[in-house]
């Protein structure tokens, strides 16, 4: 069944990718991207062509996870045209790269507006909606590294371990509204996102000089983790693309509440499975077994 999807940070990579995916597979797609007529044009004139050219849904809206009143106005747009809202691709996020002592708070705290403080501006302005006509579906394109936890990634992981959390505890809550959650959770890609490219760094210079000995095995990083696929495997990030038009694509109540696409034998799914029993024995043990199945109307 075909649905509107509303995508965050759809300019390149995984978010670029998945609105391809999901447009082709007819939903009515919202990929969204900052500046969509200064820096962001190019990429929205090609979502608009393809759009055209293959009589697909695909539609285009400046939305800045930032920005509170971005994202109301984003949303406004999609109601107004579409009618509806049923599916948000929390995609959206930065990489940063460095000694965690070299990162400023402000460093920090940057990282953390985009990915977890996104996330919840995003859902604020979303679940009123969803909650009003009792369905809807959060899917947050998560990290491995949020279980883990790479070397030189220490402020990233922690974000998107901060993000997953509230992802989860989020869940509980709005599933009593017939809202599904699922957290969709890529491995590391060298290729086909420019999560590299564009990665912030530790910002202050005297903690990095002191770190200085460690510099030859950040300069490998990527290397190290090439090392890490098999020989022949395609690690790229339309296998993301795919798994989330997959879930999508399946009947509401029957989605899984997390999928990991990893190419790395990084051991996550076992981790998630023991977890997330876990997790079902103490919510359970509290009395609230209710909160982890979703209500339907």
């Amino acid at each position: 069944m075909s649905s509107v999807v509303l995508i965050t940070g759809a300019a390149t990579g995984i978010g670029n990718l998945t609105a391809r995916a999901l447009a082709a597979d007819g939903h009515t797609v919202y990929a969204s991207m900052r500046d969509v007529a200064g820096a962001g044009a190019v990429r929205t004139r090609e979502l608009i062509n393809l759009g055209h050219r293959e009589g697909q849904e695909l539609r285009v809206v400046e939305l800045d996870v930032q920005s509170e009143s971005s994202i109301d106005a984003a949303v406004a747009t999609i109601l107004g045209e579409a009618g509806r809202l049923d599916t948000v691709v929390h995609n959206a996020g930065h990489l940063s790269v460095g000694y965690a002592e070299a990162f400023t708070p402000e460093d920090i705290e940057h990282l953390f507006d985009i990915n977890v403080l996104g996330v919840q501006r995003v859902n604020r302005a979303v679940l009123p909606h969803m909650r009003a006509r009792g369905s809807g579906t959060l899917l947050y394109v998560g990290s491995t590294t949020s279980v883990v936890a790479p070397p030189f990634l220490g402020p990233y992981a922690a974000s998107k371990v901060a993000a997953d959390s509230l992802a989860v505890t989020t869940a509980y809550e709005v599933g009593q509204f017939g809202i599904e959650t699922c957290v969709v959770m890529p491995g590391p890609f060298t290729v086909g996102t420019e999560h590299f490219a564009q990665a912030g760094h530790a910002g202050d210079e005297e903690r990095n000089r002191a770190y200085t000995k460690l510099d030859p095995l950040v300069a490998r990083y990527g290397e190290a983790t090439e090392s890490l696929f098999p020989a022949g495997v395609d690690a790229h990030p339309r296998a993301v693309a795919a798994e989330i038009a997959r879930i999508l694509a399946l009947p509401a109540g029957t989605r899984p509440h997390r999928a990991v696409v990893d190419f790395t034998d990084a051991g996550v799914e076992a981790v998630n499975e023991v977890m997330f029993e876990a997790q079902q024995r103490f919510v359970t043990r509290m009395g609230f077994g209710e909160l982890l199945r979703v209500s339907t109307p």
